[in-house]
């Protein structure tokens, strides 16, 4: 049906840059919101920043200033400019794309994850 792919995660020291990509591609007929989560060990996943397909974005307090959402609504792809990273930055970056597929149904589509560490 619907495949979500994160790539760009890394280490990085303290005070660096990284850019995470994500693509949806299979049977969709729409993507809705797309949105970058994080999850670091023995914490719940909260959400870091969201975008909408018009391109109204929305960021958790502990990012803003620091991290860009944008997206390319041609290419079903979602990026996350992450700049002067902290050690709390580091977490499993997922992606998820609100997504109505070709026969109607509506879903929140989620990746595997991909792991961001910010140490020096």
């Amino acid at each position: 049906q619907v495949q979500v792919v994160e790539s760009g995660g890394g280490l990085v020291q303290p005070g660096g840059s990284l850019r995470l990509s994500c693509v949806a591609s299979g049977s969709i007929f729409s993507v809705y919101a797309m949105g970058w989560y994080r999850q670091a060990p023995g914490k719940q996943r909260e959400l870091v920043a969201d975008i909408t397909s018009g391109g109204r974005t929305k960021y958790a307090d502990s990012v803003k200033g620091r991290f860009t959402i944008s997206r390319d609504n041609a290419k079903n792809t979602v990026y996350l400019q992450m700049d002067s990273l902290k050690p709390e930055d580091t977490a499993v970056y997922y992606c998820n794309a609100d997504t109505r597929i070709t026969t109607g149904w509506r879903s929140d589509y989620w990746g595997q994850g991909t792991q961001v560490t910010v140490s020096s």
